[in-house]
């Protein structure tokens, strides 16, 4: 089998040019292999968020980025009293 070597910078700009899918499961792999206990309790958080969003009725996986951090911020401040 024939080896080819390439500079980090060269190999960045190859991952760059993924489709967005290809290049969020090379991060999650890559993530997952160098952090997996941050990899197991991101993806347990995840879960969490999709649960609370269908308790209020919302769909997470089909909610849009500024959707759903304004779902988080929803829920971290939904406690606070109003400062009115």
């Amino acid at each position: 089998m024939a080896t080819m070597t390439i500079s980090e910078e060269q190999l960045v700009e190859l991952v760059e040019r993924l489709p967005t899918s290809v290049q969020d499961a090379v991060f999650r792999a890559l993530l997952a292999k160098r952090w997996p206990s941050w990899f197991r309790l991101a993806g347990s958080g995840e879960d969490r968020l999709r649960a609370a969003a269908a308790q209020r009725g919302c769909d997470w996986d089909r909610m849009t980025d500024d959707e759903r951090e304004a779902f988080i911020n929803e829920i971290v401040h939904e406690d606070r009293a109003c400062s009115r």
